[in-house]
């Protein structure tokens, strides 16, 4: 204990003695580290960011909405507009490829107004299966239930922000809201969806899909037996394609055209999203990567560099401790503990430095798409372990040569 506490206080010395060299040395592995970890964190930041936000939608969640059959030669003049029914949602439904499907209508230019405020916001009318596919955690209160629905009564489901505007400081459930000077009991309450200025998922009521068709239906002539769009999921996941094209070809046959026909779909698979944006996550966790690797690589270099000439300056250094009787172990030792020293003090200080970013963005505004980065255990332990390979073998090497000399030949080095 004593041998390698002498060891470590040389080692202390050595480095106090050329604090330039050190400090050099300590600034390109904490630069490294540092770099590497933050390009890391922000790119599973997000990843992670993207993901949130595609499941405060639902899980595998399909959209499929009315659309436009262009004519033939793609000319606008004679093209036509369909609407979705709810014979359409009943096929799709039956669909085998299809284990769950909700018909829902949508209003945004309803008015609501209860005691204390009054706000416009989306209002959407669907079945109580609509909660089973859509992410809607209860907070207070229940959701609608099929005696709701087959009884058409006058109830709703509202969001954490028609909860702020509307009920400011009061109780929402049991109380009254007027939507478009229609009287509606207030029988539960969404949590919040999502952070920041995302108010989409929060700024919402829903009824009924029965008392929506009755009171509320699409606006224009033709429209009352009409619906917004059907959300569906596939059986699984991994035939999510098959269930898209299934519902394609259940509206192209009800509305009378070829599910070839360009363009005559409004759709979106959420599955298909974020299969894209975990590509999109990769390609960027590539790059990232690749950057904090050339990062850690430059900071690799100046370590080796300036252990190499470290060492080659110190031969007279070993030759005049060989002469005074220190063995070739107690040499490399030495160099070992600084190396090791040098790279495990500072790569802590950029992993340190790292951290201290991450507490900075937390005060920042919150980003949709985008979550706070995190340090890794596995990157940094990865950064900084690389880095502490790198300046021990830079520095063992040219001891080792440097102890092989006899005593003689190392004082004669200049």
């Amino acid at each position: 204990m004593r041998r390698f506490l002498d060891s470590v206080g040389q080692v202390l010395q050595a480095m106090l003695t050329h604090k330039l060299r050190s400090i050099l040395t300590m600034f390109g592995i904490a630069w490294g580290v540092g770099s590497l970890l933050l390009l890391v964190g922000l790119g599973e930041g997000f990843r992670s960011g993207n993901r949130r936000n595609l499941s405060t939608i639902g899980d595998n969640i399909m959209f499929i909405y009315g659309g436009r059959v262009p004519a033939v030669g793609r000319s606008q003049l004679s093209s036509r507009f369909y609407h979705l029914t709810y014979q359409d949602y009943l096929d799709i439904r039956s669909s085998p490829l299809v284990s769950n499907a909700t018909p829902v209508i949508f209003r945004g230019d309803l008015r609501l107004v209860s005691e204390y405020g009054g706000a416009n916001g989306y209002v959407d009318g669907a079945e109580p299966q609509f909660k089973g596919i859509r992410y809607m955690p209860i907070d207070q209160g229940r959701y609608l239930n099929w005696e709701d629905e087959s009884q058409r009564r006058s109830v709703c489901v509202i969001g954490s922000e028609f909860v702020r505007t509307l009920f400011p400081g009061r109780p929402a459930v049991g109380s009254t809201v007027l939507i478009n000077g229609r009287r509606f009991e207030v029988i539960g309450t969404i949590k919040k969806v999502g952070h920041g200025n995302n108010n989409n998922q929060n700024a919402r009521l829903i009824m009924p899909f029965s008392t929506m068709s009755t009171y509320f239906p699409l606006k224009g002539e033709g429209n009352a037996e009409a619906i917004t769009y059907v959300n569906f999921q596939p059986i699984v996941r991994g035939r999510h394609a098959e269930a898209k094209q299934a519902a394609r070809n259940i509206v192209a046959r009800n509305h009378g055209f070829a599910p070839e026909t360009p363009d005559a779909f409004d759709d979106w698979d959420s599955v298909a999203t974020a299969e894209l944006v975990g590509k999109i996550s990769d390609a960027m966790d590539a790059f990232l990567g690749a950057v904090g690797l050339v990062t850690l690589a430059l900071g690799a270099i100046g370590v080796i560099n300036i252990m190499l000439v470290s060492v080659t300056e110190r031969t007279r250094e070993i030759g005049l401790r060989k002469a005074l009787g220190a063995t070739n172990r107690s040499i490399l030792f030495q160099f070992f503990m600084e190396g090791l020293l040098l790279t495990g003090v500072s790569g802590l200080f950029g992993l340190a430095v790292a951290y201290g970013f991450t507490k900075l963005f937390e005060l920042l505004p919150p980003m949709d798409g985008f979550d706070l980065p995190h340090i890794y255990p596995g990157a940094a332990f990865t950064a900084i372990g690389s880095l502490a390979l790198a300046g021990i073998i830079a520095g063992l090497y040219p001891a080792r040569q440097a102890a092989m000399l006899q005593p003689v030949e190392a004082l004669r080095q200049e």
